[in-house]
């Protein structure tokens, strides 16, 4: 099933928005589940960067397990989903076909 989302397109005509469903085709979905897989290891790999930092600058012991742990907190706090991906480009396909005519 194609990923959609509602967006409000206002006009001079009424003070209530159209809302109007932008859907994403099967390719440009499976794009944003790329970029949103690599963005993703990419955080992590920073995330475990960091944690051996932070184990370094407060001289504690280096446990890999314990590193692994404070690696993916910080990975929780900072990953972008794919659910954001794909919004991000169902918003741009809408504002590209909705933009406003000069």
């Amino acid at each position: 099933m194609a990923f959609s989302k509602s967006f409000p397109k206002t006009t001079d005509k009424s003070v209530y928005p159209k809302w109007i469903e932008v859907f994403l085709t099967d390719e440009e979905e499976q794009e944003q589940e790329e970029v949103s897989r690599k963005e993703n290891i990419k955080l992590m790999k920073e995330c475990v960067d960091d944690a051996k930092k932070i184990f370094q600058e407060k001289k504690l012991k280096d446990y890999q397990t314990d590193v692994i742990r404070l690696a993916v907190a910080l990975f929780e706090k900072r990953a972008s989903h794919s659910v954001f991906w794909k919004e991000s480009k169902a918003k741009e396909k809408f504002d590209k076909e909705h933009a406003p005519k000069k």
